[in-house]
């Protein structure tokens, strides 16, 4: 049984619909939601959908041990990063080593690093005329958008193409594609 624990920072929709994906599935269970933001809707997301939810600071991530004690208080074998925007600390990588994943709303090595996330990408993306984005699935390691990449789906652009038009070509593909990808994932996890 793959127990998960989703990490997010904001609105939380590819978490919700992660967690309707898997929510009837018998060999995987969306456990709990941990956000390091009080104010994160995804926070209302996890409470409708029964899913229970912490609340963590940057220095509990970083500076102590408080959140292997949660994920192994509630038995979690498996992080889904869904808009986190914290860099995950060297004691969560080493103790979940090829078991996290994250999205990133570009193509990865293109629009990656600290500060490249959300409109961010998607502005940086029509600024330099780009004539395709989309998705990266990667596994996680000690650097922001640097893991092994799993999966990628690209969008074509046009030229009169708004980065909210592009938000919206990526967010179609990201809540297409990232559940079946973690599912694919977690069939290949002894």
């Amino acid at each position: 049984m793959f127990k998960i624990a989703i990490f997010a920072s904001g609105s939380g929709s590819n978490a919700e619909n992660i967690i309707k994906y898997f929510k009837n599935n018998p060999n995987v269970s969306v456990e709990l939601v941990i956000t390091n933001n009080k104010n994160a809707y995804v926070l209302q997301r996890a409470k409708k959908m029964g899913v229970e939810a912490f609340i963590i600071s940057k220095d509990e991530l970083h500076n102590s041990d408080k959140v292997l004690e949660i994920l192994k208080n509630k038995e979690i074998n498996f992080i889904v990063l869904a808009g986190f925007l914290l860099l995950i600390p060297l004691n969560v990588i080493t103790e979940f080593q090829n078991r996290i994943v994250n999205i990133h709303p570009a193509l990865l090595p293109k629009y990656g690093g600290k500060g490249m996330y959300g409109d961010n990408v998607h502005k940086a993306v029509v600024l330099n005329k780009e004539s395709k984005s989309g998705i990266t699935i990667h596994f996680v390691n000690e650097k922001y958008d640097e893991g092994a990449i799993v999966f990628q789906a690209e969008c074509s652009l046009t030229e009169t193409d708004s980065f909210e038009d592009v938000a919206k070509k990526v967010h179609s593909l990201e809540y297409e594609y990232y559940p079946k990808i973690i599912e694919e994932i977690l069939s290949k996890i002894n």
